[in-house]
Formats: C-alpha cells, sequence, structure tokens
C-alpha cells in the first residue's frame, strides 16, 4: 500500500479486458445496430426508450417516466423536449398537481411506436446475434444482475 491506502500499480493491467471498457463497446455496437435497423434516422435509443415505456405505461409524470427508464432528470426533460418538437409526446400540467408534468403519447407517437416494434425487436435480435439461443439467455440475466 502507499502512503493514501492505495495497493500498488499493476502492470499486467490490459484496458481491452475490462469490465466498463467492453460494456461501453458493447453499448457501442449496440446502438449503432439499433440507428441502422429503427428506421426513424431522427430516433436515438434513449427516445426510443421514453416512447415504448409510454406506449406500454400510459400517461406518466416526467418524474416517473425517467425512473422508469433510468434517465436523470437533466436526459428525461431534453428526450421529452425533443419528442414534443416531433409531435410525438404531449406535456400538460398534472390535474391533481400543477407542480408535476404528466407526458403522454400523440396519436402520431402512438402509430409511430406500433410501426418500430418490430424493427426494435429486430435491432434486438442483430445485436444478440453472435450468440446461441442459450448464451442469449444467459447473457442477459447476468446484464440483470449488473443493473
Amino acid at each position: 500500500m502507499d502512503d493514501f491506502g492505495r495497493p500498488p500499480p499493476r502492470d499486467d493491467y490490459q484496458l481491452a479486458v475490462q469490465v466498463h471498457h467492453r460494456l461501453r463497446r458493447a453499448h457501442q455496437r449496440a446502438s449503432a445496430i439499433f440507428l441502422d435497423t429503427i428506421g426513424d434516422s431522427q430516433l436515438t435509443p434513449t427516445q426510443w426508450s421514453a416512447l415504448a415505456t409510454l406506449h406500454s405505461e400510459g400517461v406518466l409524470s416526467q418524474n416517473q417516466l425517467g425512473r422508469l427508464t433510468f434517465m436523470d432528470p437533466a436526459t428525461t426533460q431534453g428526450v421529452i423536449l425533443r419528442l414534443v418538437e416531433r409531435s410525438l409526446v404531449e406535456r400538460h400540467p398534472d390535474p391533481q398537481d400543477r407542480r408535476r408534468t404528466s407526458v403522454r403519447l400523440t396519436r402520431i407517437g402512438e402509430a409511430l411506436v406500433v410501426d418500430l416494434m418490430a424493427n426494435a425487436a429486430t435491432a434486438h435480435d442483430r445485436t444478440l446475434e453472435p450468440l446461441s439461443a442459450e448464451e442469449r439467455a444467459q447473457f442477459l440475466r447476468l446484464l440483470a444482475r449488473l443493473m
């Protein structure tokens, strides 16, 4: 240990085998496949997660949407603003609590989600394509444990 209680530096450190590096590269690959497959050049994976969540959950507060999609408040707000600009979602003051904003899909947003569901499933399959069915199931279970 050094004077600060840190272990001595490791001479055998290799970035390529570090979990953070591999997860970042896997995320880059998954995002590229998503963007190539989804069928809407303006739609990001983060925006898709908001749209798909609103499709499955219905009207949500902006805060609830952020929690369900694991986005911080600033990211949630930016995503919602971009989706509002495209007329895919609407924001309204919550009738029960005026401090809270409710978000819902518009008819255009609902139609887009329904139209792109198959493409999103294809992106999922393409991302996991290098793995066998058993490996896919195991990989998704392991990722769930890390989350």
